[in-house]
């Protein structure tokens, strides 16, 4: 077996050697790919428990930490393990065993050290070590680049390969979870939300690509390739929503129950998200549904600790953490539509980034109303929040509501990562594709109703939602699909219902790459094209002297304003909805110090377009 793939029974008697590898002093196995970014988990062999014991509780009352250190020093992880039953519950369903395990995705190649302290387990202060290569993935593996780390800027970037990181995604279903080929997953209202069998994207799951028990999971395992392959980069779900819409997701053993965890259905929930990584998206966790974050709602008995952060609620943040936390790109969104107190949210957020040994970015996600109360009282504190996850009711007010918080906390001197997840009115988002089946039947009728929905055209939630959001300096979006029209919300389980959506995000972040755009040193800029109110006709995006981004919803005659700069600038078009190389307008140079015209497009004038500035050297 090679090195890079070992699993090694270590003997509690003594000191085993294999070749650069060595494993000490306690029943532990490391397995997995010991390769730079790549998942390493570390097994213990420790008591024999049921997933329901209660005294004592595997999950509360013994407590496996590992502590993984880089021969350098640093990093210096603590790692939070868990419970694992068997040790391979995602084949054989098990509820009890003797496994413990804890993830590691080295940031270095070299030798890991490792130390064990586990509470109420006879491992405690085994020590041992292994080597870890260079990774082997290329492309878009989020293994190929490394964590996404919060840095003290507007943008994540990849701790590898040094890229800085634009999200396009699915916030759709919120039910994502929700599905028939987990263990234990139960539809609590099957009329009004039943369980996904994801059955459209089957045809997209590969050969090579994983399963469990036999071939289930194809269907979710295809959504993932499916939006992979469309451009797509990121999805939320919601790993908890008893008492909610949905009322179909929960990883304990039961509803009922918050204290004891399903060790198989969160390890089929593992092999997902591990998919996920390799297929380069990122994991937007909303940990919660806003009927169940405190005692105020209908879902009351289903807020855990009534909203406090208790015994159940730090169960639940450790499990997600040392389960999945492990995982390349995620965020930890403390709640959508949050309604918990500041005092709630604070300790939440810092319970989270105490135990989160690599400091994923933690955000929150609040009513529109809410968001000066809410986001506001949070403003310039280091530790709570790293980001943003915004709502709004109306398409139209996104690059606005973007552009408000990335400059009041940029201000603030604690720059938020600020994405915009559900963009439109709770009942419409961003639609399905014109021509998807029902969607016209749907028009007709709101069309003819007394009290009309306003559903906005895709091309809105192009213009005014997507690059809305980016050129006002936020770090990217997910599209929330409503729950009034086809593939809605709860019920969505086939992502091609928004084809053209994604392929328009593809063709901005392509743009954003190819072209080398510096985002990450830009600013907005829309008075230089005399939008001082930041309506949404045209934006501007730019680093001073050295390049200016234009984004026009009707293209046509507009100025710039130079007059602080003396470059010469090419200027260059590109069209946001077809893509492909850029194009020569009207005017193919301009010089500054004073008010320039920018000229035409090369075609289709009154349609979208982006501009390119870029000095003449």
């Amino acid at each position: 077996m090679a090195v890079s793939t070992l699993i090694k029974r270590v003997s509690v008697f003594g000191l085993l050697l294999l070749g650069n590898i060595a494993l000490a002093a306690g029943k532990v196995e490391v397995s997995g790919e010991l390769k730079q970014w790549h998942k390493v988990t570390l097994t213990v062999d420790g008591p024999e428990a049921k997933e329901t014991d209660q005294k004592p509780n595997p999950f509360t009352d013994l407590v496996l930490d590992v502590r993984f250190t880089h021969e350098s020093g640093s990093p210096d992880y603590l790692v939070p393990g868990y419970f694992a039953a068997d040790g391979n519950a995602a084949e054989s369903s098990a509820t009890k065993g003797s496994k413990w395990r804890a993830h590691l995705s080295p940031d270095k190649v070299g030798k890991w050290k490792y130390t064990v302290s586990f509470k109420g387990g006879e491992s405690h202060g085994a020590t041992g070590s292994f080597e870890i290569k260079a990774t082997d993935k290329k492309g878009s593996d989020l293994r190929a680049k490394g964590r996404l780390q919060y840095v003290g800027k507007r943008y994540l970037r990849h701790a590898g390969s040094g890229e800085w990181f634009l999200k396009v995604g699915a916030d759709s279903p919120e039910t994502f979870l929700a599905y028939k080929d987990f263990d234990g997953t139960v539809a609590n209202n099957p009329k009004k939300c039943p369980l996904k069998s994801w059955q459209p994207h089957v045809k997209d799951w590969k050969t090579g690509d994983p399963t469990w028990q036999d071939g289930k999971g194809k269907g979710m395992i295809g959504a993932i390739n499916y939006l992979a392959s469309m451009g797509g980069n990121a999805f939320s779900f919601i790993p908890y929503n008893a008492g909610g819409d949905g009322d179909n997701v929960w990883p304990h053993v039961s509803r009922s129950d918050k204290l004891h965890f399903d060790c198989s259905k969160l390890d089929q929930w593992g092999i997902v998200f591990d998919h996920a990584t390799s297929k380069g998206m990122y994991l937007h966790f909303k940990l919660q549904e806003t009927e169940n974050d405190d005692r105020k709602g209908p879902g009351k008995d289903q807020a855990l600790d009534g909203g406090k952060l208790g015994p159940e609620r730090k169960a639940y943040l450790r499990e997600m953490v040392a389960r999945f936390g492990h995982n390349l790109a995620l965020n930890w969104n403390i709640g959508e539509e949050n309604t918990q107190s500041l005092d709630q949210i604070r300790e939440q957020a810092q319970f989270i980034r105490k135990i989160d040994p690599y400091g994923h970015l933690v955000v929150l996600h609040t009513y529109p109303h809410q968001h000066d109360k809410i986001y506001g009282g949070l403003l310039g504190n280091k530790k709570i929040l790293t980001g943003l996850s915004i709502q709004n009711s109306d398409v139209a007010k996104t690059h606005v509501d973007t552009l408000r918080w990335v400059s009041r906390s940029s201000d603030s001197g604690h720059p938020w990562v600020v994405a915009f997840d559900e963009a439109g009115n709770a009942g419409a988002g961003s639609p399905p594709d014109p021509d998807w089946p029902g969607v016209a039947e749907v028009l007709k009728k709101n069309k003819a109703s007394k009290k009309p929905l306003d559903i906005p055209s895709i091309n809105d939630v192009r213009s005014k939602v997507l690059w809305g959001n980016l050129m006002a300096g936020g770090a990217g979006v997910e599209y929330y699909f409503g729950y009034k029209l086809p593939e809605n919300d709860l019920k969505a389980e086939n992502w091609r219902s928004r084809d053209q959506t994604w392929q328009y995000s593809a063709i901005a972040t392509k743009f954003f790459h190819d072209n080398k755009i510096p985002f990450w040193e830009m600013k907005n800029s829309n008075s230089l094209i005399g939008n001082k109110n930041n309506g949404n006709d045209a934006y501007c995006f730019s680093k001073t002297g050295e390049i200016y981004l234009i984004y026009l919803r009707k293209a046509g005659a507009r100025q710039l304003d130079l007059t602080e700069v003396d470059n010469t600038f090419h200027i260059k078009w590109f069209n946001p909805r077809e893509g492909g190389a850029l194009q020569q307008g009207s005017i193919q140079q301009v010089t500054g110090g004073e008010k320039v015209d920018l000229g035409l497009p090369p075609s289709e004038q009154g349609r979208d377009w982006v501009l390119l500035l870029i000095p003449n050297r």
